[in-house]
Parts: structure tokens; C-alpha cells; sequence
């Protein structure tokens, strides 16, 4: 792979890495226009487990070879402050995600941070919340794409959509946050299992995507994995795309306490707060009228 081909983002964490990660990925949809036509292409590199300072110069001396920034979430402020001036020596620009918003909650508190990393020696990772997150995640792996549909009942949310609306990533995404997810496919004229509709309807999400956008979609899905013209034909032709489609509204219509999200132009992260929050507002408040919603 070609590492000069975009500008380098290189990114450095004494835990998992998740906060940088998650938050360059979240600046970096503010570029979509420009990064989908490959007009300013990035190349992104996560290290985590950071906690030697001799590693960090390391990394910081390959960004500035790349011409890259730094980003970093270091809890320890020796090795925050060995980053920061590491980063003026060799001339990239970097950013401390961790440092000023840790301060003002230190002020805030005033209380002084602990300098530790999730997860280390004295802080104990195996909580609650971290067994009801794979327990989340384990149960959502067994209900992708319809499987096991006698257990819907157990899930918190069930994702409903025709094939490549984004079902199965945005399951798993949402199941890192501690909800059990089941996703349920939708196909023409093949029955839903019954159990879709015994659930608490207030747990069930309709998605739904621009046909054009569907179609490309599965174009390039057939392609990879190299179905057949008949195959092709059957799956990406627009006019069964389309009716697919419509073969899904009308199943939402006929449920309307559905809540019908439109993925089109969303980021998974962005399809899943709207998620959330619907299902929040619904857990604790009336129930939702009975009209399609679109969202």
C-alpha cells in the first residue's frame, strides 16, 4: 500500500485507542466532499498501548518523515507533555483530545485526574458495563440477518430493512454501546417471522435508502463477491430494487409505530443516535402516535 498517497493522520493512545479513533473519524466526516472524489485523500494510523516514551518519539518522527499530524489521547501528563513538545521539535502540527477537556472536568470537580489509562494496573476494566457490552455484542452476532428469530423478544432494538441498507454494521455498532440488536431482512414476497410482530413494537426501526443509492450499492456488492449476470440482474437491476423498496413501505405503513430511518445520506454514527435517542424517548416517555414517521 502506498502511504504517500493522502495526507497521514497518525494516531496515539495509552488504551484502546477508541476515543482518538472515533473522534478523527467523526472530524473527518466534515470531509466527506472532498475525500469521496479523492480530492484531499487521508491515510489514517492508530497505536495503542502507547506507554513508553521512547515509542511515542518514535511514532512522532514517522509522521513528520509522512508529513503527517498527531493526535493523541495520553492520560499520563509526562508523556501528554513529551508528545506535545516531540511534535514542535520535528514541526507537525498535533492535537491533544484528552488534555483540555480532562482539565476543565478537573476544575470543575476539583479534584485532580487520576493520570491513568482505562484499563490500568489499579483500575479494574471487568465492571458491569464492560460484561453487559459482550453480552451485548455476543447476542447481537447470533441474531445478524434474521437468525434466530424466536429470540427477537430478547433484543433492546431490531433493525428492519431490505438487503444493504446497513443493517449489520450499524447492529454491531450500536451493540458496543451495551444494546442487544436483532436485525431482520426484508425480502419480496418472502413472509417476516412472526415473532416481528408479537415484540414490543416501541424496540422495532424501519430503514430505508434512495433506490439509485441501493443499486450502487449492490452493483458493487455483486461485483465483490462475484455473483453471476442472472444473479446481478436479480439483485441490482433498479426496477427490482425498486419495488423491493416499495415492498418494504409497505410493510412499514401497515406498522405504523415503526419509526422509518432514511440511512441515504447518514454515517452509522449518525443513523445510530437517531436510533437511540427514539428509543430512549420511547422507553421513558408516552408512546409514539400511531402515523409513519420518517426520519
Amino acid at each position: 500500500m502506498d502511504l504517500t498517497a493522502g495526507k497521514a493522520i497518525y494516531m496515539v493512545s495509552d488504551g484502546t485507542g477508541w476515543t482518538a479513533e472515533h473522534s478523527v473519524n467523526a472530524a473527518l466526516g466534515q470531509f466527506e466532499h472532498c475525500l469521496v472524489n479523492r480530492g484531499c485523500s487521508v491515510n489514517t494510523h492508530l497505536f495503542s498501548g502507547i506507554d513508553d516514551e521512547q515509542q511515542l518519539i518514535e511514532i512522532v518522527k514517522q509522521a513528520a518523515k509522512e508529513g503527517g499530524m498527531l493526535v493523541y489521547t495520553l492520560a499520563d501528563p509526562s508523556m501528554a507533555e513529551s508528545a506535545k513538545q516531540a511534535c514542535r521539535l520535528w514541526g507537525i502540527p498535533s492535537t491533544d483530545i484528552l488534555g483540555p477537556i480532562t482539565d476543565a472536568i478537573a476544575s470543575h470537580l476539583g479534584v485532580s485526574p487520576s493520570g491513568l489509562p482505562r484499563g490500568a494496573l489499579g483500575r479494574s476494566p471487568l465492571n458491569e458495563e464492560y460484561f453487559r457490552r459482550i453480552e451485548a455484542i455476543e447476542f447481537t452476532i447470533k441474531q445478524d440477518d434474521g437468525a434466530l428469530p424466536q429470540n427477537l423478544h430478547k433484543a433492546d432494538i431490531v433493525l428492519v430493512g431490505v438487503s444493504r441498507t446497513g443493517k449489520t454494521p450499524l447492529s454491531t455498532y450500536i451493540a458496543q454501546k451495551g444494546y442487544k440488536v436483532a436485525n431482520v431482512p426484508i425480502v419480496m414476497d418472502v413472509e417476516l417471522p412472526k415473532t416481528l410482530f408479537e415484540v414490543n413494537p416501541a424496540k422495532v426501526f424501519g430503514l430505508t435508502i434512495n433506490p439509485m443509492t441501493l443499486q450502487t450499492i449492490r452493483k458493487t456488492r455483486a461485483k465483490t463477491l462475484g455473483f453471476g449476470m442472472e444473479a446481478k440482474i436479480n439483485y441490482s437491476e433498479f426496477d427490482y430494487v425498486k419495488k423491493e423498496l416499495e415492498f418494504a413501505g409497505k410493510i412499514f405503513a401497515q406498522n405504523p409505530t415503526w419509526p422509518v430511518i432514511e440511512v441515504t445520506t447518514k454515517a452509522i454514527e449518525e443513523t445510530a443516535a437517531v436510533v437511540l435517542k427514539l428509543y430512549h424517548d420511547r422507553k421513558h416517555k408516552c408512546s409514539m402516535p400511531r402515523i409513519l414517521r420518517r426520519y
